[in-house]
Parts: structure tokens; C-alpha cells; sequence
């Protein structure tokens, strides 16, 4: 058993893989933000709900307060290089970037997998992070009905300190089909 230090913690938790998201708002003048997060959890279907935190100390932090408008834009498994655009500071992130603002002002990603578009309804300081909750107040996703067998792109995800994509579904036993249990 690990003693309970930050970097045996994160090295636990490094074991849970997450989706890879880049959350992008419009400041006060009209410029782009984003960042990379990969925090983001569904919250609630009705009403509906998403959840992500950001780090109290982030220069961010006062454009997503309680009534702000911000999109998450979760990443394809091609996308690894605007994880990491988004992960760092630079003064521009966004030049050389596929976006679109749409008439909302939602700023969204070309290629994202879904994008929610949502408006912060808490935040709360919890240890080193902020959390958000957010009603989502329009989506899109890429409908995967439309896509030819095969083809399908798939998510990003971030799992021991590195990138992977998600390779293929487990065989199913249809005899003890218990995949309804986990959706709720």
C-alpha cells in the first residue's frame, strides 16, 4: 500500500484513463480562450448537466463564473496536438487553429467528436480547484449512424501520462447484457 502523498496520487490516478477535452470561451473583448481538460464528467440528464474543474490559481478563472457561456469540445483520437496546444500558455492559442463562433458565441472546435455548449451554474473552490457545474444548453456530436463501418473516429484519451485511443469494444456475453446498469 502507497503512502498517501500528491505523487503517489497521481500516479494512482493516472490509472483511470479519461476523454480529453478542450473547454474554449469569449472573453469580455471578443477573444478566444480554451484550455485542455480532461476533468469533464456528465452530471445530470434531466436537467442537464456536465461538471470540470479548473486550478483556483488559473489566469482563466474569471471567465467561467456563475452565468458565463463556454463550450467543451471533446477531442478525437487525431486531435492530440490541440490537447497540447491548449495545454500550455501562449499568447495567441487559437492562430492556425479550425473554429468556428457560432452565433451564440460559443467558440467551437472543427473535428471535435461533440461539442456542449453550456452556461456555468456553480462554482465552487474544492482544495486546489475550482468546480464548475454547467447546464448544457445545445450539443452536437458526430453521429456515428451516418459514419461507414470501419471509419469511425474515435476519442482521445489520456491514461498514465499519455495519449492513447480507444481500439475496440469488449465482446459482449447477450446473455448477461448488465450494459443498461452502467448508463445510470
Amino acid at each position: 500500500m502507497s503512502q498517501l502523498t500528491s505523487s503517489a496520487l497521481r500516479q494512482a490516478l493516472g490509472q483511470f484513463a479519461t476523454g480529453v477535452t478542450v473547454v474554449t470561451a469569449l472573453t469580455e473583448s471578443g477573444q478566444a480562450i480554451g484550455l485542455t481538460v480532461n476533468s469533464f464528467a456528465s452530471l445530470s440528464l434531466d436537467p442537464p448537466l456536465v461538471t470540470w474543474a479548473l486550478q483556483a490559481t488559473s489566469q482563466l478563472r474569471g471567465q467561467f463564473d456563475v452565468g458565463r457561456q463556454f463550450a467543451v469540445n471533446v477531442l478525437a483520437h487525431n486531435q492530440a496536438d490541440l490537447s497540447q496546444r491548449f495545454a500550455t500558455s501562449r499568447p495567441h492559442p487559437f492562430v492556425g487553429v479550425a473554429h468556428t463562433i457560432n452565433a451564440a458565441g460559443f467558440v467551437l472546435l472543427d473535428g471535435a467528436l461533440a461539442s456542449f455548449e453550456c452556461e456555468t451554474q456553480s462554482a465552487q473552490l474544492a482544495g486546489d480547484h475550482i468546480l464548475f457545474i454547467a447546464k448544457v444548453v445545445r450539443l452536437t456530436h458526430n453521429n456515428l449512424a451516418s459514419v461507414p463501418p470501419g471509419s469511425a473516429r474515435l476519442p482521445l484519451l489520456f491514461y498514465q501520462g499519455d495519449y492513447h485511443r480507444l481500439d475496440a469494444p469488449l465482446p459482449q456475453d447477450d446473455s448477461q447484457d448488465d450494459r443498461q446498469s452502467l448508463r445510470s
